[in-house]
């Protein structure tokens, strides 16, 4: 039987067997749902900062049209309705059937809210309040307000931005949390799922039998690859459902951002379950037991825990800054922060291409290493291997 032959057929059945448990499934479904109401809690957020029902009673009905205009300059939608009875719109206020109420006429006009109220929405009435006062005024005075509004509109303020604000930061930043989380995720979830295969068929003495057919780096390689692809195949579900969801609910522009974002998710998904994997299965060759296999793989979680802890921190904070760049750029953390700060835009093309040497040189240098400790220790069973006498066998 060839390599490829024997890899590929180790490939298989850990695909086939982990897809078809019900841990896979569940699993997979939970984080859906997650997600989705992840996405429709953002919505309703977004749909409520952005949409105000203002109630208008008496003469301030006059100020529906301009009010609206003004809003909607601010960034917010108003919807208007007249009331008859203030009386019953204040009850309209208090249960939220109105999120505002509008009374009396210019310039002493009163705002009734339930709460604080919207700041926003005050300062465009204040706006309208003004324009209406300003009006009067230039009338009783006999200047012509039409005029003196087409004088105003051509008045502005020449702004020049030192450095320009991306209209799309937040979804940007949004996209590269999100990316990070899932990554965090996947490679620790799978890689740990790797070091309990490696540990069952040791114990269970399966490994033995195993490498009378094939060879061992043949066995590591394809129980890396098999699992990995069931890995990727739970990412790509998941990130297509997300986007699909996002785009549904408006909630992100994923013609522009979406996309990308995956495929570099992708990327990075490989390259840094390729990293760990080899790690992980290594380690978990040293111990013979699935009590004794937390204690050889906390130092590679706590790996992926900081680099994802670490690096959210510091991307919210300066995802330019002179640490998050260069720890994005080191093999242990490069797999989750660097697919963030290029979803968020601030990874120049030069530190992509860094990062990704980097990580392909360490892969080369992990996987013969772990291949041989692997090799040396994955039949010797009872007490726990030492690493310096697996490196040395």
């Amino acid at each position: 039987m060839t390599s490829a032959r024997a890899v590929s057929l180790v490939a298989k059945r850990e695909f086939v067997v982990k897809v078809r448990t019900r841990s896979f499934l569940i699993g997979t479904a939970v984080i859906i749902a997650v997600l989705a109401g992840y996405v429709v809690l953002q919505s309703l957020l977004f749909d409520d900062q952005q949409h105000s029902v203002v109630g208008l009673s008496g003469q301030a009905t006059q100020l529906a049209d301009p009010l609206r205009d003004k809003a909607k300059a601010f960034g917010i939608e108003v919807e208007t309705r007249d009331v008859t009875t203030a009386g019953d719109a204040e009850q309209q206020v208090r249960d939220g059937s109105l999120d505002a109420l509008v009374t009396g006429a210019p310039p002493e006009l009163k705002m009734i809210v339930k709460g604080s109220g919207d700041e926003v929405l005050a300062t465009a009435l204040n706006d309208v309040l003004r324009q209406q006062v300003l009006t009067a005024q230039l009338a009783e005075a006999g200047i012509n307000p039409q005029e003196v509004a087409e004088s105003l509109a051509n008045a502005r303020v020449a702004v020049t931005a030192l450095e320009p604000v991306d209209p799309q930061r937040g979804q940007r930043l949004a996209i590269g949390l999100i990316v990070a989380a899932l990554l965090y995720y996947s490679l620790l979830v799978y890689g740990t799922m790797v070091a309990q295969g490696v540990v069952e068929e040791k114990s269970s003495r399966v490994v033995e039998i195993l490498l009378a057919t094939v060879r061992p780096w043949q066995l590591l390689l394809g129980k890396v690859i098999g699992l990995g692809a069931v890995g990727l195949l739970q990412l790509l579900v998941i990130s297509t459902v997300g986007l699909g969801l996002s785009s549904a609910f408006d909630v992100i522009d994923v013609g522009t951002l979406g996309g990308a974002a995956l495929l570099t998710g992708v990327l990075w998904y490989l390259l840094g379950f390729f990293l760990y994997a080899t790690v992980f299965a290594a380690a978990a060759s040293l111990v013979s037991r699935q009590e004794e296999l937390q204690s050889v793989l906390t130092p590679i979680s706590m790996t992926i825990i900081v680099a994802f802890v670490a690096g959210i921190n510091l991307m919210i904070g300066n995802p330019s800054g002179t640490t998050v760049t260069v720890l994005s750029m080191l093999p242990p953390f490069a797999p989750i922060l660097m697919p963030g700060r290029m979803a968020m835009g601030v990874a120049p093309a030069w530190q992509v291409l860094l990062a990704v040497v980097l990580a392909l040189l360490a892969i080369a240098a992990i996987t013969w290493l772990g291949g041989k400790v692997y090799a040396n220790a994955v039949l010797r069973t009872g007490a726990r291997v030492k690493l310096r006498e697996a490196l040395r066998l």
